[in-house]
């Protein structure tokens, strides 16, 4: 029997990064929503004991390095799992792009090997794996619009963001997660109202949404990178009802109501950056 998945993207409609935890990590506050673009895993029982890994992106690792392989290695120990597993992975989602690609995938993986195995996993078990592995993994095993604090391990869910368009463009650069953060310095950064947007939202207040919305971390990446910058004011000159980073960057996404003006900003966009890509937000 194969089962599939599928690995929906993340944005970051709110992120605040409150102050640094004793344990390393920020403290941080941040809505998330998940968007129609997205992986899909695929999973087949294997007779022999081992873990194969198979995707159609040459450049992923297909060891311990990879997301996916982790989550089955863990459960396999954790519930003595005797049996192999061939997990195929079809990647849409751009890399190190602050869409989450990564954490989705293993949220997948525990998703689809808890159905396979049967093992009958409560959301909090799976939460406690995905844990190990990454920090936006919680959040992708619900992937609806939620809001996420702690350092990623709680979620609460709200109201799905309103139906609209979502414009993805990500430049020709990964950029490292733990390295911007590395950079923040608390007392410098933006810190977005997340009261006010949460409110907003479970509203369906799309107009009042758009207002409140804002990512802390934007001021340490465009530093860096400053066609974060240039991608945000180009998508808003073509009619974007709001332009903002996802996660660390480097993707930018803009929201808009109307097919054609998401579309105008598609047109306005493809020949700056190369990955473009115009989708519907998930209910």
């Amino acid at each position: 029997m194969e089962i599939i998945e599928k690995a929906p993207a993340k944005i970051n409609l709110g992120l605040d990064v409150l102050y640094k935890r004793e344990d390393g990590y920020h403290e941080l506050e941040m809505v998330m929503s998940s968007v129609d673009l997205a992986d899909h895993l695929s999973f087949e029982r294997l007779s022999e004991n081992k873990i194969i890994i198979e995707t159609n992106k040459a450049f992923l690792p297909l060891d311990h390095h990879n997301n996916v392989y982790q989550a089955a290695s863990i459960i396999k120990k954790r519930y003595g799992i005797s049996e192999g597993i061939k997990i195929t992975i079809k990647k849409n989602i751009p890399v190190a792009a602050g869409l989450g690609g990564g954490s989705t995938d293993c949220a997948a993986a525990l998703r689809g090997l808890n159905r396979l195995w049967k093992l009958n996993l409560s959301m909090e078990e799976m939460i406690d794996i995905g844990m190990y592995i990454g920090t936006d993994v919680p959040y992708c095993l619900y992937g609806t619009t939620s809001f996420i604090t702690g350092k990623g391990e709680i979620v609460k869910t709200l109201q799905p963001l309103p139906a609209c368009w979502v414009i993805l463009v990500k430049p020709k650069m990964s950029v490292s997660t733990r390295k911007i953060f590395q950079q923040v310095d608390t007392s410098q950064i933006t810190h977005p109202d997340m009261k006010n947007l949460m409110a907003r939202i479970l509203n369906q207040d799309y107009q009042g949404m758009l207002a409140y919305m804002g990512n802390s971390l934007e001021d340490v990446t465009i530093a860096k990178y400053p066609i974060v910058q240039q991608i945000k004011s180009r998508m808003m000159r073509y009619g974007a009802d709001v332009a903002l980073m996802s996660g660390s960057g480097p993707t930018v996404f803009a929201l808009c109501k109307k097919q054609s003006r998401a579309k105008r900003i598609v047109n306005g966009v493809k020949g700056f950056c190369d990955e473009v890509y115009m989708v519907r937000s998930l209910s």
